[in-house]
């Protein structure tokens, strides 16, 4: 059985994104370091990305944009998008 060597490492990220995605992996039973390990070991397992990345259509960025400019959003519930 080997042992995984750890690391410290430095990044600058998104503060908002951190403190959402904090609370999901504390809802998880892991920590930032745990969601990260997982993810790197993800990319090497993929051997790149383990999600597609692609560039939006007119369309999306229209929706995108607008909702930036809260603009058309509303409040729904699951309920609503299930009917």
């Amino acid at each position: 059985m080997s042992i995984a060597l750890k690391e410290t490492t430095s990044i600058k990220l998104d503060k908002q994104s951190k403190e959402n995605a904090k609370l999901i992996f504390k809802e998880l039973g892991i920590t930032m370091g745990d969601a990260m390990n997982m993810f790197l070991s993800q990319v090497n397992l993929h051997q790149g990305l383990p999600f597609d990345v692609k560039i939006p259509n007119k369309l999306t960025k229209k929706v995108i944009e607008e909702s930036r400019q809260d603009i058309n959003t509303e409040d729904f519930s699951l309920d609503d998008l299930h009917k």
